[in-house]
């Protein structure tokens, strides 16, 4: 049986990680400056990570939410206070994807309409309603295209109120920082300006934090760095350090209704337990600050080199826009260096490191770089 729709980015076999670092089958190292899509927050093979799903593995792995499981109680507490968001309501899932499909449905079942506005290089996910609203039109299939996507220019807050005006509109889902579209981040007063036209509408403003979230920006939700308030957050990628694992944190106002929102698997001792640890080890550890603190000298150094590019993002959430493809510096940079780098289309490469990035990786990297522009 063959796989179906595999293309892997890099043509390697990981067969150890830890930390920063992966090894392949013939045992060569490497720097992991793209974490698998950002997923790898606290690194690779974290001790008290692997202990914590170990010691969890031997009481229970796993049983429905037809009974009653206190991680998930400790979990919403240790996320409520970490995160800031202490006065949010949890509702836990699998996936990205997933967070935005269950935001999505509250939206509309709170407010009554059926449209969506999203923005231009968005990415929100692959089911159903989340693809709707990304824009990519070749992984829309016909099944998924619905009048209800409204999809406008990143910052254009005009296109947007001249959408809600209509009265249709449900929600509006915007990303902390657009990350698969090329690392964009919102103009200053922007998401505010949101929050502002969405109350004005009545429709809920959802930040789309699956990637930007989790200490990657320097803050733990990229929407941080402004003073809005969303009715909802989607989160995923970080928040369970490779276990799969997602979640929407809800204003209080938004008040459920029993089978309102459901899952199977959302939420089981597993994920809880992998959850947990990824909090314990960013508050122990000041992850958050160590991304804003190692990206912060990413993009200094980057900036004053002689490179024929626009540096873009915050923290350890890195966007660097060539000119030209970028194909050929990315396979120097792993085959003769030994570094892994993400990609966005043709021209930008997205650094995307565990957030226990060192300064010293990161002077290995730009040594490496500078070379390769060379």
């Amino acid at each position: 049986m063959k796989l179906f729709d595999v293309y892997p980015l890099f043509d390697i076999t990981p067969v150890k990680a830890e930390g920063c670092h992966v090894w392949d089958s013939e045992g060569k190292k490497y720097l992991d400056l793209y974490g698998g899509h950002a997923v790898i927050s606290i690194g690779h093979s974290h001790p008290a990570y692997v202990n914590k799903i170990s010691d969890q593995l031997s009481q229970i792995g796993f049983y429905s939410n037809s009974v009653q499981n206190p991680l998930q109680h400790e979990l919403a507490e240790k996320l409520g206070k970490v995160s800031g968001c202490e006065d949010y309501q949890l509702f836990l899932c699998n996936s990205g994807a997933e967070a935005n499909e269950n935001a999505i449905k509250l939206a509309s079942f709170i407010t009554g309409k059926k449209k969506i506005i999203s923005y231009k290089k968005g990415f929100h996910g692959r089911t159903s309603a989340a693809v709707s609203i990304t824009d990519n039109p070749k992984i829309i299939a016909p099944v998924n295209e619905t009048s209800n996507a409204v999809i406008l220019p990143f910052n254009d807050i005009d296109a947007t109120e001249e959408a809600l005006k209509n009265g249709d509109v449900a929600a509006v889902i915007v990303e902390g920082i657009q990350g698969i579209g090329g690392i964009h981040v919102p103009d200053e007063g922007f998401l505010l300006a949101l929050k502002k036209l969405c109350e004005k509408y009545v429709a809920a403003l959802i930040l789309d934090e699956i990637q930007s979230g989790y200490g990657r920006s320097g803050k733990f939700f990229a929407y941080q760095y402004s003073d809005v308030k969303p009715d909802i957050i989607t989160m995923a990628k970080g928040m369970g350090n490779g276990f799969p694992i997602g979640g929407v944190l809800i204003q209080p106002e938004i008040e459920p209704w029993f089978g309102m929102l459901g899952t199977t698997f959302g939420g089981n001792h597993l994920a809880c337990a992998a959850a947990i640890a990824v909090l314990d080890v960013i508050e122990q550890e000041k992850l958050v600050e160590n991304a804003q603190k190692v990206g912060s000298y990413l993009m200094e150094k980057l900036a004053a080199m002689n490179g024929d590019f626009e540096i873009r993002g915050k923290g350890l959430m890195i966007g660097m826009e060539f000119k030209s493809p970028i194909k050929e510096i990315r396979q120097k940079l792993l085959n003769e260096y030994g570094i892994f780098t993400g990609v966005s289309g043709l021209n930008i490469i997205r650094l995307l490191p565990p957030l226990s990035l060192s300064i010293e990786q990161a002077d290995e990297f730009l040594d490496a770089f500078a070379d390769v522009l060379q």
